[in-house]
């Protein structure tokens, strides 16, 4: 007997305390206790025990980031061994072998470990297992290992071949993971086709371990990477993250994320993904897995540096932070000197070769949207291109394209240019403008004083952003335009000052000045010595400015309205002289869309998108395209809002199709979400929904302050991923969009998201987070007016719970669930629910049978009751159709509450009276679903097969036969007519049947 902390501990309870440990997760502190139980072992006298404990403690290290201290137990287990092979039982003898492998990789894997020494324990391995009888493919496994590490690739191939065709044995390794490493003999060789054909029965799930698809989906980035399949190794980056994140064990698969993350221009999530695992950078653990990340890690600190990160913090563990330029030498220096101990006891320069490669990498590409939520490295946004300005004076002729380069000389040919491309109001006209300022100034060439104008006035277009230095400029130009006879054009130059004033926080003063020049140039205009376009041009500059005083306007209302009748008057004025200059088009386009954008915040959506859309036509009658993207994007939002998908996705791709680049981020992320979502809402191809909504995700996270937006993005793509079955991207991005839902949003997007998470962790297989999410979302939920979105959370809460073997937290979660589905008057969601309560209760030793059925008759009578309701039709049909099910599951029940068969071992007749009853469910599902004739065909088809099984149970070959056969002449000769295929498979199950019964 020994004693920890004053506890007595017995043989038996050490080995209770082995079989508890083994079940905790993997990670320091199931490592730590092993430890502790070997010591606990060496004092009970027991070398079974001791034998046991010590095979755990290196799984312990093995699974761990401490897989190099395997070698002191698994030397003390051979000595074991050695003295007296007899202590090893057939299990432990395996186990014994099995981790001989692991100490060659962990020998390899450390570079204090001489290589003579590993060496000789190869042969020794070889021994081992020709005494054991097992095949030599893990021996030539481990020493392809080796050869391959050593870079001696003519010995490494031969070994490959031996190794792939040596037998595979109980001994061998998982195929999975076989697969892993001759996959990555070939990517190191850089046959890249033929390492993912390799890895292709462990990335399509058809092999898989503890440890794959893990490290596969890992090591698949860079040749996918380096073949331009971008988007495939998206999506095993997602994949793959989520699987290895915080596991100790897989170091070299967090590694490869890093620089994945490194080569795709996605350094802000690179450099999370590092955070999260720093401690693995000065880990004392296998030396190898530490230079994998010490060597992505100098490669991505590098990336950083050389984007201008140099002083961005990173946190390290123990509240210690530093820039990301001491990291990166520190990381280096590490990685370097770590590859240089490895070369040194290998003889080689293999290591220290394939290091620096990889710490010198360079991208694939500048950003590969991922869809999962990052911090940005800082504020990014692609510039917008102002509209083209107005200023060319109305006798500006049309000019055809004049070859002008960059640089040119030639400055009469620039000035023409820059008029050509203002009157065509393209957004090239602003660069033209530049190039004439330039070419004077360096030339000493003199403009007329019209010219000079216009150079003056882009001057000033190109300042927007500096008002105290944009307003002179404007002022200045009006003047000059003035002096060269032009009123109307210095008009609209003081106009376009005073608008400046406005917005840039002098509303009032700014105001005043407009209205007071749009007074002038109606008389100008009145005396023939100002354009239309001119005038129209202020009008619509006041009403801009007034409109943005609405909110503190005394009645916003009154005022709003007074708005819309001012521009109804500009439009007007427009309408009546559109064929004075094709830019009037434009103009009346421009009234639209803020006469649009006004009603629709009145909420007369379907009259502004009426609007939106005439200025579409106009801005494509104008010849400016460009300028139709805005409006394409606001109908394309209304339309959404309008219930109009169809016309919506035309309007949004009309507008990235016209002006996408000329769109900053945020705008282009607008659109690229209203696309998704319209595709989404008319049913269309999800891969197309989700390929939209990823790039919502990537424009949304390019401009600063727009995580709601980003939010919503990565919900429509994380519903597109479910609808694709592509679960865990789907998880990745839901998961990474819930913080900013929680701040952004209102409840019900925050319930979307845990439950479609829900869903998807469910059909990974991770029943208990999918349990939490929908009960999360259901306490959400169940504080709404409507209880159903509470009454299906509560119930697939139930399911997932159920999953988990979690019996009486789903029995409670199907409880409430059922209690919602009765307030909510759905009585078969009710008997669902009481059904699967009964299915638990049978578990329940406590509670068994009796109370099972108890529960099955409540769900029988919920539905009976039903049943005799009037109702139409269909819910006839559905309430007939769980009735059936009821019984069905009833007979069941009863079938599976016995301990055995009819006629095998049933003295007291328990078994028999068991299946006749359950044969009278049989008949009652049959019954009542014989009035619903061929809309319950397949449902009765299927209780008439139970009931036949049952009867052949029960010794009664021929009433079976009989209802086999009435199946088989049911469905007759079908064929095609079946899209599911549920004829052909009562058919099967028929024959099958009669077969059975001979």
């Amino acid at each position: 007997m020994t004693y920890e902390n004053g506890t007595p501990h017995t043989v038996e309870s050490i080995r209770q305390a082995l079989w508890e440990n083994d079940a905790e997760p993997k990670g320091p502190a199931r490592t730590h206790r092993a430890e502790e139980l070997v010591a606990l072992a060496e004092t009970a006298g027991d070398r079974q025990l001791l034998l046991d404990a010590l095979l755990d403690l290196i799984s312990a290290y093995q699974f761990s980031s401490e897989s190099g201290k395997t070698l002191v137990p698994f030397s003390r287990l051979l000595r074991m061994w050695d003295e007296n092979p007899g202590d090893f039982s057939g299990p432990a003898l395996h186990r014994l072998h099995w981790r001989f492998k692991w100490i060659i990789y962990s020998f390899t894997g450390n570079p204090d470990i001489p290589l003579d020494a590993i060496r000789r324990w190869l042969p020794d391995m070889e021994r081992h297992y020709r005494i054991a009888g097992y095949s030599l493919r893990p021996v030539r496994s481990a020493e392809f290992y080796l050869a391959q590490h050593l870079g001696d690739d003519a010995l490494a191939a031969r070994l490959l071949e031996e190794w792939t065709g040596a037998d595979r044995d109980r001994m061998s390794d998982c195929l999975a993971c076989e697969l892993n490493e001759q996959g990555e003999w070939h990517a190191d060789h850089a046959d890249d086709e033929r390492a993912l054909a390799t890895w292709a029965p462990v990335l399509n799930g058809e092999q898989s371990c503890a440890e794959q698809p893990h490290l596969i989906l890992a090591l698949s980035l860079v040749p996918l990477l380096r073949l331009g399949r971008f988007d495939e190794a998206r999506r095993n980056h997602l994949r793959g993250y989520r699987l290895a994140r915080g596991n100790g064990s897989l170091v070299p698969a967090l590694a490869r994320h890093i620089e994945f993350c490194a080569l795709t221009g996605n350094e802000a999530r690179g450099l999370e993904i590092l955070a999260e695992h720093a401690a693995y950078l000065d880990n004392d653990g296998e030396p190898l897995s530490r230079l994998e990340i010490l060597s992505a890690a100098a490669l991505l600190l590098r990336r950083l540096v050389e984007l201008g990160h140099a002083d961005r913090p990173v946190p390290l563990p123990g509240g210690i932070t530093v820039t990301a330029e001491q990291l990166l030498a520190r990381t280096r220096e590490a990685a370097d000197g770590l590859a240089r101990r490895f070369d040194e006891r290998n003889a080689t320069d293999r290591v220290g070769t394939r290091v620096a490669a990889r710490m010198a990498g360079t991208p694939f590409t500048d950003r590969l949207p991922l869809g999962v939520r990052g911090a940005r490295l800082a504020p990014g946004s692609v510039a917008r291109p102002k509209p083209a300005p107005e200023s060319a004076p109305e006798s500006t002729p049309e000019f055809a394209p004049v070859a002008a380069e960059a640089g040119s000389e030639d400055l009469a040919a620039l000035l023409a240019e820059a008029r050509r491309l203002t009157l065509a109001q393209h957004p090239d006209a602003r660069a033209a403008w530049r190039a004439v300022a330039e070419t004077a100034e360096r030339t000493g060439t003199g403009l007329d004083a019209s010219a000079s104008a216009e150079v003056t006035y882009h001057a000033a277009v190109d300042a927007l952003d500096d008002p105290d230095t944009a307003v002179p400029l404007f002022r200045r130009a009006a003047e000059q335009f003035e002096a060269a006879g032009d009123l109307g054009e210095g008009a609209a130059g003081r106009a376009r000052a005073a608008y400046t004033t406005a917005v840039s926080g002098r509303t009032e003063k700014g105001l005043a000045e407009l209205d007071a020049l749009c007074g002038q140039l109606r008389t100008l205009h009145a005396d023939g010595r100002a354009t239309a376009r001119q005038l129209t041009g202020a009008l619509l500059a006041a009403a801009r400015v007034r409109r943005g005083t609405l909110p503190s306007a005394p009645d916003p209302e009154a005022a709003a309205e007074a708005l819309a009748e001012e521009l109804r008057a500009v439009l007007r004025l427009a309408e009546e002289h559109r064929t004075e200059d094709r830019r009037m088009r434009s103009r009346i386009a421009d009234t639209s869309c803020l006469l649009g954008g006004l009603l629709a915040g009145r909420g007369d959506a379907p009259q502004a998108a009426e609007l939106f859309a005439r200025a579409v036509e106009l801005y494509h009658e104008a010849a400016a395209p460009w300028f139709a993207a805005e409006a394409e994007a606001r109908l394309a939002e209304l339309s959404l809002a309008l219930g109009r998908p169809e016309q919506a996705e035309k309007a949004a791709r009309a507008a990235l199709d016209h002006g996408a680049e000329l769109l900053e981020p945020l705008g282009r992320a607008h659109l690229h979400l209203i696309l998704a979502e319209a595709l989404a809402a008319s049913g269309q191809d999800d891969n197309e929904v989700a390929g939209h909504a990823l790039e919502a995700t990537h424009w949304a996270d390019e401009a600063a302050g727009s995580e709601a937006l980003a939010a919503w993005a990565r919900l429509v793509l994380g519903g597109a991923l479910l609808r694709l079955r592509r679960f865990d991207e789907a998880a990745s991005v839901l998961e990474s969009a819930l913080p900013d839902l929680q701040e952004h949003h209102q409840e019900g997007q925050v319930v979307q998201a845990r439950w479609w998470l829900g869903e998807c962790l469910d059909a990974l297989g991770d029943h208990r987070q999918a349990s939490e999410q929908f009960l999360f979302a259901a306490d959400i939920a169940k504080g709404w007016d409507g209880q159903r979105d509470h009454a299906v959370l509560a119930h697939l809460a139930g399911d997932a719970l159920n999953g988990a073997g979690l019996n009486e937290q789903a029995a409670a979660a199907y409880a409430r669930a059922e209690e919602l589905w009765r307030g909510l008057g759905r009585p078969h969601n009710a008997a669902r629910a009481v059904r699967a309560q009964a299915w638990l209760a049978l578990r329940d030793a406590g509670r068994g049978l009796p109370a099972a059925r108890d529960l099955m008759a409540t769900a029988e009578q919920l539905l009976t009751e039903a049943v005799a309701e009037p109702a139409d039709g269909d819910n006839q049909a559905m309430l007939r159709t769980a009735l059936a099910g009821t019984y069905r599951q009833t007979g069941e029940l009863l079938v599976r509450g016995c301990a055995s068969e009819p006629g095998d071992e049933d003295d007291d007749g328990t078994a028999r009276h068991a299946y006749e009853e359950a044969l009278g469910y049989a008949e009652k599902a049959i019954t009542v679903l014989a009035p619903l004739g061929e809309t319950g065909r397949h449902d009765r088809t299927g209780a008439q097969l139970m009931a036949a099984w049952l009867e052949a149970d029960l010794g009664r070959n021929s009433a079976a036969d009989t209802r086999a056969r009435a199946v088989l002449d049911d469905y007759g000769d079908e064929d095609g007519s079946d899209p599911d295929a549920t004829a052909e498979r009562r058919r099967a199950e028929a024959r099958a049947l009669l077969d059975y019964i001979g």
